[in-house]
């Protein structure tokens, strides 16, 4: 039987599931293979963006897996090349059109770059003409997050950034909530350090994890859902697919949380402060099969 996810409350009053499944670098070929052994599993939140090139086909899928819309959490990203404000109005549309939605459950800045103020304006018209349901902010640094609520009438809902035991974002968290935006729900995505095999056998996840008869990587995600965040562990293969779900029968007690976050802090990526080349190419994201 599929596995139920449990959820997390955002600003608006609506909820998040809190594990996706992620299909960033995965063709449109790979996304209609393994996006619908995801949703049988019981992954119902799906993140995906304009920039990965599948957007169609995971509109595909989800149309065809004869799961009902309302069940399901579809989060799309805008790259800054939509955020001048006439563009990214048509850019929201062609994303609802290329995945044959009405509405996108979130819509997320992909990266700090770019016209993001502007951008975020016609994030917010998109709200409140029930386009989306939710907007947020991904790998944005505090500063640049600043510099959207000097002009922001909404509040970001979700902030999606790298958080794994190794990169807690705990100093970011205490700086948003000083801001008043402590009801931010983070996402996180390489929780599992990127595959990192020094992560995955670090000594104190492995003692947790025999413990409790589960794998490292399983605690892992289990410690960043315990620290209220959403997390987007990647995995093509079915078994990890499936493990990666199977962790909402256990819980960590609270030494276990402190000792896995008393662990060195180091991020495995770092956004820089000006935009790399990939982010200045100009992409035509029509050009999807």
């Amino acid at each position: 039987m599929p596995i139920t996810v449990p959820s997390l409350a955002l600003s608006t009053g609506a909820t998040i599931p809190a594990m996706g499944y992620g299909v960033y670098m995965m063709s449109s070929e790979e996304v209609r293979e393994y996006l619908p052994q995801a949703l049988e599993l019981g992954y119902t939140h799906i993140d995906t963006a304009n920039a990965y090139f599948n957007e169609v086909a995971v509109g595909e899928v989800i149309r065809g897996a004869g799961v009902a819309r309302e069940q399901l959490f579809i989060t799309s990203k805008l790259f800054p090349q939509s955020y001048p404000y006439d563009r990214c109005t048509a850019d929201i549309d062609a994303t609802l059109e290329r995945m044959g939605l009405d509405y996108l459950d979130l819509l997320l800045l992909h990266q700090p770059y770019g016209d993001y103020v502007h951008g975020w304006r016609a994030m917010e018209e998109a709200l409140r003409a029930g386009k989306v349901r939710a907007i947020g902010l991904s790998n944005f640094p505090i500063h640049k997050i600043a510099q959207v609520m000097e002009v922001a009438e909404i509040a970001p809902q979700v902030l999606q950034v790298e958080i794994n035991p190794y990169w807690n974002q705990h100093a970011l968290k205490r700086e948003l909530a000083s801001m008043g935006l402590g009801d931010i729900v983070f996402e996180g995505w390489y929780p599992l350090g990127h595959g990192d095999k020094a992560l995955l056998a670090d000594p104190v996840l492995a003692e947790i994890a025999a413990a409790h008869d589960k794998t490292t990587a399983q605690v892992a995600l289990r410690w960043s859902i315990q620290e209220g965040n959403v997390v987007f562990p990647k995995a093509s293969n079915l078994e990890h697919m499936r493990q990666n779900i199977d962790i909402f029968d256990f819980e960590l007690a609270d030494n276990e949380m402190a000792r896995i976050n008393a662990l060195p802090q180091r991020p495995y990526y770092e956004v820089p402060e000006e935009p790399p080349a990939f982010v200045l190419v100009e992409n035509d994201y029509t050009e999807q099969a």
